[in-house]
C-alpha cells in the first residue's frame, strides 16, 4: 500500500492506539509517533464479580385450564455472562472513533489510514460511520500494535 507523505496512520487494538504520521514518501514510509494512548483492561475473569445468573426455562407443566403453569422451582438455565473485557475494548474503540472524527473536523489531517484487529476495526467502522469518508484512504484489518515503527511501515508497504 502506498501511504502518501503527511498521511496520518492510526494503529489500534482494544486497549491501545498509536497515532502516527508518515514523514517519508509513498515508496519509503517513515512513521513517526504523534500520540499514544493505552488503557488498563484486566482479563475478563478479574472483572466479573459473581457467577452468571439463572432464569427459569420457558417450558412449564400443563395446568388445570389447559394452559401452562411455570413451576416455581422448575428447570433453570444459566444466563450468558457479560464479557466486561470486551465491553471495555468496545468503549475504547468508540472513544477513538469520536476523537478521529473530531480531529478530521478540525482539519488536523487530510488523509487517514486505520489499522486495527478485525474486532476493533468493526467497532471503529460503526462508530465513525460517514464521519471520515472524505479523509479515509484505507482500512487494514491487522493487529500491528506490538511492532516497532519501522516494522509497521514495512508491513503496511507490503500490504
Amino acid at each position: 500500500m502506498k501511504i502518501n507523505h503527511d498521511t496520518w496512520v492510526v494503529v489500534a487494538d482494544g486497549e491501545k492506539f498509536l497515532l502516527l504520521r508518515n514523514e517519508g514518501d509513498a515508496d519509503y514510509p517513515v512513521l513517526r509517533k504523534i500520540s499514544k494512548r493505552e488503557t488498563e483492561n484486566p482479563p475478563a475473569r478479574d472483572l466479573a464479580s459473581d457467577r452468571p445468573g439463572r432464569m427459569p426455562d420457558q417450558g412449564g407443566i400443563p395446568g388445570k385450564t389447559g394452559g401452562t403453569v411455570t413451576e416455581a422451582r422448575g428447570p433453570q438455565s444459566a444466563m450468558e455472562e457479560t464479557d466486561w473485557h470486551r465491553v471495555a475494548e468496545g468503549r475504547f474503540a468508540e472513544d477513538l472513533a469520536e476523537r478521529l472524527v473530531a480531529w478530521a473536523g478540525e482539519g488536523r489531517f487530510e488523509r487517514l489510514v486505520v489499522v486495527a484487529d478485525p474486532r476493533t476495526l468493526g467497532v471503529l467502522r460503526n462508530a465513525y460511520g460517514d464521519g471520515l469518508k472524505d479523509v479515509l484512504m484505507a482500512e487494514v484489518d491487522k493487529d500491528l500494535t506490538n511492532l516497532t515503527l519501522p516494522k509497521m511501515a514495512d508491513v503496511l508497504k507490503d500490504t
